[in-house]
């Protein structure tokens, strides 16, 4: 391509091996396209960020880096291209790793030319219709904090579930949001005007839960003094939050199928039956899908609830969410409370951000409540004032990360008879030191990747990648 050709680029190549460049440059062009490519991860970093680039297609392993590890960057530009990964080992966790990424495609480089022209296409009409929509208006996330990439992804779904109303099912483990993403969806509809009713099902007794959902009429039971009107009914024209959906009662799920189904329903005891016009989010930690194989759950409701999953990833998978979650939280029992103005230390943060918060944001804010209760007004935490089991956790885990480096008298010693020229760049040195560390630590969890995950503090997509950097298998010989 011309140097000083100034027309916008549409579609950009990053690899570095220049003859697949100039094959796929040579394809992209007689399709129409202008192209340019970029034989480093840096080089091609720069001109996302300094042109406008439609289409990518990105190599994983480049002289400077690891492309899957760069999509998360190169999300970030206001117009990020849509990214098609092209890689020449077929490598099966580094495809589910790039299409979690919302890389979308992922082409081995042995395929044939058809299987790139089809990629470019099917991603340059994505694009246009993408384009080509009314501009969303700035989504309302009352009480949703952090910019992870996992959060950042849940708010997008968000969004586009706001702007329909077809059944949502948030997934998630204890403390992680859940009802406040399913509130962010109702604010974000067109029903926003109208209620968000929520229905606890872990909490309702269950000779109540008919009554509650679907009400009753006077007499229906001993006890119903008069008529009640259910919680489905005052969902009318709003939505209906069942929060911990797992929890209902086998027998009950069947008429609530058909109320979902139909929008109308009889009351307990009613003669006649009542419409209803709600939009259904349901909430679980549970895991629905072996519910449905164990015969605890219906598959029937089940599939009519999961038109759309947002799944919540866990507090430890976030990254520098937990400093800037507990931030906000400081700040707001500081507006509170201002006479017990608690400041954090960068010490303490640190500590924060090693622990795995088994309990997530709700442990987090909990614990930040303790500590500045104990600490006493106008205190500044450090990592002593964290509760035992925290500390317990922190100091376990730099003990396992300094792991790699061996005991003291294992520690390699640069001997001085060694000339220069047998001692490695300090890059590939620390290169090969993560890989080694990475292999002890999979051998000694045989291969168990929660436990790698929990000693490392690295989340499972990031683990992964290193593991195919490092060309690293996951088994027990590792």
């Amino acid at each position: 391509m011309d140097k000083n050709d100034t027309r916008m680029t549409d579609v950009l190549i990053i690899d570095d091996d220049e003859q697949v460049c100039r094959f796929l440059s040579k394809i992209f062009t007689g399709m129409g396209y202008d192209v340019a490519y970029e034989l480093t991860l840096q080089q091609g970093l720069s001109k996302i960020f300094s042109h406008s680039v439609d289409i990518l297609f990105l190599d994983v392993h480049l002289p400077d880096g690891n492309g899957l590890e760069a999509i998360d960057k190169i999300r970030q530009h206001p117009s990020a291209p849509e990214i098609i990964i092209i890689t020449g080992d077929e490598n099966v966790d580094g495809a589910e790793i790039a299409m979690k990424s919302r890389a979308w495609d992922y082409i081995s480089k042995t395929g044939s030319s058809r299987n790139f022209r089809f990629a470019l296409e099917r991603a340059v009409e994505y694009r246009r219709q993408k384009q080509a929509r009314h501009p969303r208006e700035p989504l309302n996330r009352e009480g949703i904090i952090g910019e992870s990439r996992g959060i950042s992804y849940c708010l997008e779904q968000v969004a586009k579930s706001a702007d329909s109303d077809i059944p949502v099912l948030v997934t998630g483990e204890t403390g992680t949001g859940k009802e406040l993403f399913s509130k962010a969806i109702h604010a974000n509809s067109k029903r926003a005007i109208a209620e968000f009713v929520v229905v606890d099902c872990a909490a309702l007794p269950e000779h109540l839960v008919e009554s509650t959902i679907f009400g009753h009429a006077k007499g229906a039971f001993t006890g119903a003094d008069m008529e009640k009107t259910g919680l489905m009914k005052m969902a009318d024209k709003g939505t209906l939050f069942l929060d911990e959906i797992g929890e209902l009662p086998f027998d009950v799920q069947k008429k609530f199928l058909r109320a979902l189904q139909e929008k109308k329903f009889r009351p307990l005891g009613g003669k006649t039956e009542v419409n209803s016009d709600f939009r259904l989010i349901c909430a679980t930690h549970r895991n629905l899908e072996d519910m449905v194989k164990e015969k605890k759950f219906r598959e029937d409701l089940f599939f009519r609830i999961v038109s759309m999953n947002i799944h919540l990833p866990p507090l430890k998978e976030r990254g520098r969410d937990v400093a800037v979650l507990a931030l906000h939280h400081i700040n707001r029992q500081n507006g509170f409370f201002p006479k017990n103005v608690c400041h954090m230390s960068r010490a303490f943060v640190d500590e924060l951000q090693i622990y795995d918060w088994p309990g997530n944001v709700r442990e987090l804010f909990n614990t930040l409540d303790l500590v500045c209760a104990e600490a006493g007004d106008g205190a500044t935490l450090f990592p002593h004032h964290l509760p035992e089991h925290i500390r317990a956790f922190t100091i376990r885990h730099k003990f396992a990360a300094r792991g790699d480096a061996g005991s003291p008298a294992e520690k390699p010693r640069i001997s001085a008879q060694e000339s220069p020229e047998t001692i490695l760049p300090l890059k590939d040195h620390i290169e090969n030191t993560k890989a080694a560390y990475l292999q002890h630590l999979l051998a000694f969890t045989r291969a168990d990747i929660k436990e790698t995950c929990r000693i490392s503090g690295l989340s499972r997509g990031h683990l992964y990648r290193l593991m195919q950097q490092y060309h690293i298998k996951p088994n027990a010989d590792s």
